[in-house]
C-alpha cells in the first residue's frame, strides 16, 4: 500500500469513530418509555424514569431500574429474553418468542409523519 492509501484508510476510520462518538453522546431530549406488546396487542407503556416491576400476563416479569428495562423472569424454556442485556436506547427491544412478548424502547412523543399518505 502506498502512503495515500494509508491516509485514506486513516481518514475513513477517523470519520467512523467521530460518527460513533456523536451517536453515543447524542441526547434526544425526550422522555423515553418502553412499549410492551403481547401477541401483537399493546399491553402498556411505561416510563424509563420511574423504577418499577411489571408482571406481563403471569408469563414474564419486566424490571425498570436506573433508566433501563430488563426481563427478569420468564416461564419460557429457552430464557433468551432473560439473558438479554438491559435496553435503554431508542429502538432497542427484548423479544420473548414463546410467550409472544415484545418490549421496545421508544421516545415519549408519538413520531410525526414525514411523508404524504394517500
Amino acid at each position: 500500500m502506498k502512503k495515500n492509501d494509508w491516509l485514506l484508510a486513516a481518514g475513513i476510520i477517523l470519520a467512523a469513530v467521530l460518527i460513533l462518538a456523536f451517536q453515543l453522546v447524542q441526547d434526544d431530549g425526550g422522555q423515553k418509555e418502553v412499549a410492551v406488546t403481547v401477541d401483537g396487542e399493546e399491553f402498556g407503556r411505561y416510563s424509563l424514569a420511574e423504577d418499577q416491576r411489571i408482571d406481563i400476563g403471569g408469563t414474564n416479569l419486566l424490571v425498570i431500574e436506573n433508566g433501563e428495562a430488563k426481563m427478569e423472569w420468564a416461564d419460557c424454556p429457552d430464557q433468551i429474553c432473560v439473558n438479554h442485556r438491559a435496553v435503554s436506547r431508542d429502538g432497542e427491544s427484548i423479544i420473548c418468542l414463546p410467550n409472544k412478548v415484545a418490549v421496545s424502547v421508544c421516545g415519549g412523543d408519538e413520531p410525526e409523519l414525514d411523508g404524504v399518505a394517500r
